[in-house]
C-alpha cells in the first residue's frame, strides 16, 4: 500500500485537472471558479467550526481525568481536511467536507479501531478499564544515579 502512495501523488493532480475541465465545459469557467471558492469558504466555516468543538471535548476530557483517543483521531482528521482545502480541485475538496462530517469520522474511527490492539507498556501513567480515569502510582522508586539533593 505504501508503495501506491507516489503513484496517488502523482495520479491526483491529473485526476483534478480532469475535473476541472469537464465541470468548466458543464457550466463554465466563472461557475466553475466560483464553485471552487464556495467549497473552500464553506470548509473554512466547518472546519472553525468542528476544530474548536473537538479542542472543547479534548479540554474536557483531559480535565476529567480521561484518555481523548477519540477526538485526537477527530483533531487528526480535521487537520487532513484543511491540507484537502487548501489543494485546488473538486475531489480533495469533497474528501475534506466529507472529513468535516462528525459521522464520517465516527465511521473511520470505529472501522479502524476493530483492527487496533492496544498494549500496555507499563507507562508512568496506567489507565483504568473501570472508570476510563488516569491513575497515578503511588510509589516512586527512584535508583541512586535517579536521585539528586539538589546540590551542585
Amino acid at each position: 500500500m505504501i508503495r501506491l502512495l507516489p503513484l496517488g501523488f502523482l495520479l491526483l493532480p491529473l485526476v483534478e485537472i480532469a475535473v476541472f475541465i469537464i465541470v468548466g465545459r458543464a457550466i463554465g469557467l466563472f461557475p466553475t471558479l466560483a464553485l471552487v471558492i464556495g467549497a473552500a469558504l464553506l470548509g473554512v466555516v466547518l472546519l472553525r467550526q468542528q476544530g474548536l468543538g473537538v479542542l472543547s471535548r479534548m479540554r474536557s476530557n483531559l480535565g476529567a481525568g480521561t484518555l481523548p483517543g477519540r477526538e485526537i483521531f477527530d483533531a487528526m482528521l480535521i487537520g487532513l481536511a484543511a491540507l484537502f482545502l487548501v489543494l485546488p480541485g473538486f475531489l480533495s475538496d469533497i474528501v475534506a467536507l466529507l472529513l468535516l462530517v462528525p459521522g464520517v469520522r465516527g465511521w473511520i474511527f470505529s472501522s479502524l479501531a476493530r483492527r487496533v490492539t492496544v498494549v500496555d507498556t507499563g507507562a508512568y501513567r496506567r489507565y483504568s478499564a473501570e472508570d476510563g480515569r488516569l491513575q497515578r502510582p503511588t510509589t516512586i522508586d527512584l535508583d541512586n544515579d535517579d536521585w539528586r539533593d539538589g546540590r551542585p
